[in-house]
């Protein structure tokens, strides 16, 4: 039997999520770098670049079955808390409120998953 094979549904339902929250970020990085003025400031956006690397570094650990997987998951899902109250402060953007529900949906399993890992 394959590794991946082993691999729980909700262990794999945490890599989808942290590796969308990440594509996303990366995306809405772009996005604010295009906008003319200053949408966010340079904070905001380290804070949505290191939670793009954190998620996309939870999901790998979690595929490889680290076994700090479950101290990654909890930092990943505290950054994705910190980050979607970033976005939240700017409701009627709907890339912002696209990323703040993304960054929601992979804290939630990130939490799960650091409470299973343990």
């Amino acid at each position: 039997m394959q590794h991946t094979e082993k691999m729980r549904e909700s262990t794999r339902k945490a890599i989808d999520e942290c590796m969308s929250c990440s594509v996303l970020c990366e995306e809405t990085i772009s996005y604010c770098m295009d906008m003319p003025g200053a949408m966010i400031d340079a904070a905001d956006m380290r804070l949505m670049m290191d939670c793009a690397a954190i998620t996309r570094t939870c999901a790998e650990m979690m595929c490889r079955m680290s076994p700090l997987r479950a101290d990654m998951c909890a930092m990943c899902a505290r950054i994705c808390g910190t980050t979607a109250e970033m976005c939240e402060k700017m409701p009627r953007d709907a890339q912002l409120s696209r990323l703040a529900k993304a960054c929601r949906t992979c804290m939630e399993s990130c939490t799960a998953m650091a409470g299973a890992a343990a």
